[in-house]
């Protein structure tokens, strides 16, 4: 059984975000000028153990491998991405492969979303479109094949494990996924084992498109009513009431019903890794906008653990991963690394799960 965090290597600035955001940025701006919008609201959150991590230097990186592997963590999954031979927020990753260091397993998962300044996915206000061919594929695949022969990368049944977020995205997308596996198997002696992300499609079985496995990604924020419509509701306005929340703006849910909605559209096969996420709130992103989990808990958190873990243990043992959706989307609300509100309460739950201890603390209400 390996538990696989899922990591966001944007904490560092580049050129690009200059261009875009200003001198400096990085996830960290938008974290720092959050504010709380309803009483209760655990903004802005500030990073505690870790501090404001620079992904720039090798001392950040190390500690941060090293607090997740003393909490049960066995790798992370890094988002990766490549814009038509384009890589942005690439630092960490190829520090990582060029030292080394830290000597931590790791995967990778493409986040072939365009950028933009929604910051949902979107195609409004481009920043930079994600375009695909199939020259640019034999190219990504080239680079690729480097990255899957160090000896820190994750495997399955031998073979390197390579996610796509968003896979109905890609044209041709079986011929586009023999091109990785011909590539690959020419360049490093191994056929990739080909992970589709179900972020927009809950439930379906990827075999049939060509890849081996899928990852049912947590959380569907499309099960978030209204979750689509920025302008203010009455009915919102009504519902958000009754979670303590005055905005009719604000798109809100309980973290229990959230979760009983993820789970009544599990998908129907067992050819897919289960997945976790700690909680979520994208407000020091999009302010009003924005999506927020309420109720989340360390206990609810470890409840949750153990039902995805009952699932991925059903699983041949080779194929047992989970992934913790995530280690560090501050911006997003989602986060093990500590912060001066919780601690290390998130952490200490996901280990006590993965070793199959109760929740520290009180149960889930």
């Amino acid at each position: 059984m390996r538990s696989i965090a899922i990591h966001l290597p944007q904490f560092h600035p580049i050129p690009e975000n200059d261009a875009w955001w200003g001198k400096g940025f990085t996830e960290w701006t938008n974290v720092a000028k959050a504010r709380p919008l309803f009483r209760g609201h655990r903004q802005p959150r500030v990073p505690a153990d870790l501090g404001y991590v620079d992904l720039r230097l090798p001392e950040a990186r190390e500690a941060q491998a090293s607090l997740a592997r003393s909490h049960g963590i066995d790798g992370f999954c890094y988002y990766h991405y490549w814009f038509e031979g384009q890589r942005l927020i690439e630092r960490p990753v190829d520090e990582m492969l060029a030292s080394g260091r830290p000597d931590f397993p790791f995967m990778l998962c493409w986040a072939n979303e365009t950028w933009s300044r929604r910051w949902l996915g979107e195609d409004r206000e481009v920043l930079l479109r994600q375009t695909y061919s199939m020259a640019d594929h034999e190219r990504h695949a080239r680079w690729l094949a480097g990255a899957f022969v160090d000896p820190r990368y994750i495997r399955v049944h031998g073979r390197p494990v390579f996610l796509v977020y968003r896979p109905l995205d890609i044209p041709d997308l079986p011929d586009a996924l023999g091109v990785y596996r011909r590539v690959v198997q020419q360049e490093a002696g191994c056929d990739p084992f080909l992970v589709a992300v179900d972020s927009r499609e809950s439930g379906r079985d990827f075999r049939a498109d060509g890849f081996d496995y899928t990852m049912n990604f947590r959380p569907q924020l499309g099960l978030v009513p209204g979750v689509t419509d920025d302008g203010f509701q009455w009915r919102r306005w009504w519902r958000n009431r009754r979670l303590g929340i005055g905005s009719g703006r604000l798109k809100a849910i309980d973290y229990a019903e959230f979760l009983r909605r993820m789970e009544g559209i599990a998908p129907g096969h067992a050819h897919y890794f289960p997945s976790v996420f700690v909680g979520w709130d994208n407000t020091p992103r999009r302010g009003e906008r924005g999506v927020v989990v309420v109720g989340e808990s360390p206990a609810r958190f470890h409840a949750q653990v153990v039902r995805a873990l009952e699932i991925a243990r059903s699983r041949p043992a080779e194929e047992q991963l989970l992934f913790v959706n995530a280690w560090n989307e501050w911006a997003e609300g989602n986060h093990l690394e500590p912060d001066t509100g919780q601690g290390r309460a998130y952490l200490e739950a996901l280990h006590a799960a993965l070793q199959g201890r109760p929740a520290p603390g009180p149960a889930p209400a």
